[in-house]
This record gives structure tokens, sequence and C-alpha cells, in this order.
């Protein structure tokens, strides 16, 4: 009998001028990019989190310190990879993701499907299993001011 675990992850990242914009693995064009350590990839982030938290491998700051400077401006997706490698090793796998942005822009939902696609491909599982929603907070708080962008994300991983 498989053992299923549940993980969550939050995550938040101020939005700037000159930085780009990395969500879900993927670049949007936008005036603001999040600011960060690595290259600021709030989903990826949460996901990482939920997952190492399912897996009660503490979480992402533990494994990628930002006080590290190997991690000064990396590619999120890799972290993602080796998230996915540490769950593996403790004998899980993936069952579902399920992830809600909070942005008020630029708009993700027309971003969703390459998002899921990129996600599926770094994680080797399927697009089925990911599950990304999008929403604004109706112009409230440091979200809908645009000076932020946050992200939840819940996992459930089972025993292989």
């Amino acid at each position: 009998m498989n053992k299923f675990r549940i993980g969550f992850g939050y995550d938040v990242h101020q939005l700037k001028e000159g930085y780009d914009f990395w969500l879900g693995g993927i670049k949007l064009e936008y005036e603001k990019g999040a600011v960060g350590h690595s290259d600021a990839d709030v989903l990826i982030h949460v996901i990482c989190d939920a997952l190492l938290g399912a897996a009660n491998l503490r979480d992402i700051g533990h494994h990628f310190s930002d006080q590290d400077p190997k991690f000064k401006g990396i590619d999120s997706k890799i972290l993602l990879a080796e998230v996915m490698v540490l769950i593996r090793e403790a004998g899980y796998e993936v069952g579902n993701l399920d992830t809600t942005i909070c942005l008020q822009l630029p708009k993700v939902n027309p971003h969703i499907p390459t998002m899921k696609a990129c996600l599926s491909e770094v994680m080797n599982v399927s697009e089925n299993d990911i599950s990304i929603k999008a929403t604004t907070t109706e112009k409230l708080g440091f979200v809908g001011r645009q000076e932020g962008v946050s992200a939840y994300c819940s996992a459930l991983i089972y025993s292989v």
C-alpha cells in the first residue's frame, strides 16, 4: 500500500523595474520583474517548498541558501530538478500539484499551458498532474498595487 503525504508552499517576491520576470519556468515580457537571489521564479519556489515539505526534507532555503553565491541568479528550473532528485531518492513520486499565482499584472492565464509544459518536462511528470491557477487581489494589498507577486502550492506525493 502506498503512503501518501501532503506538502504546502508559499512564497512572495517584490516586483521592480529592470528585472526579468520568470514565472513557471518561462520568461514573461513585462515592465517589472521579480527580485531575488536566484531568478526569483515564485511559482517554482512554492512547488519546491511544497514537495520538500511533503517529504519532510525541510525547505528550499535549507537546500539552496540565498547566502551561497553559487545560487546567485540561478535558473529555478535547476533547483526544481534537484528537488525532484531528492524526492525520488527519498522514495516518493509526485501525485499532483495544485498552485495559485496572485498577480495583478501581467495576466497569467494565456501563459499557463506553456508553464505546465515546461514544469512537466523539468519534473518528468504529466501535465495533467500540474494545476496552475491565477488570480488578482482586486487591486488590494502589495499584489494589487503591483509591488509584488505571491504564490501557493499544495503537493501530494506517494511512496513508490
